[in-house]
């Protein structure tokens, strides 16, 4: 995966939380952020990638983000691989 289409994956994981009041507060907590440190940071590859590591800690999380965005959850793996400089796959 390339880093446009992983940073465009995390960015579309910044609104698919932000539209859920209940997973956007348990981010928040998690991180030690606040909610103007999100947009402030929205382009940052680390944010973006601590986002899809959120999540990923869920099964239920990471299927529905991967439905909502019409990708499959093993991408939103591949996208948080490249966020932190994981070599890409090539096939």
């Amino acid at each position: 995966m390339r880093l446009d289409q992983a940073t465009r994956v995390g960015e579309d994981a910044l609104v698919y939380l932000a539209g859920r009041p209940e997973l956007i507060e348990a981010c928040l907590a998690q991180s030690g952020l606040a909610p103007g440190d999100l947009r402030a940071r929205a382009a940052d590859p680390e944010l973006l990638g601590f986002l899809l590591d959120f999540l990923l800690q869920s099964d239920s999380w990471v299927a529905d983000f991967a439905a909502a965005a019409g990708l499959r959850p093993e991408d939103v793996a591949r996208a948080r691989a490249t966020l932190d400089g994981g070599v890409p796959n090539w096939t």
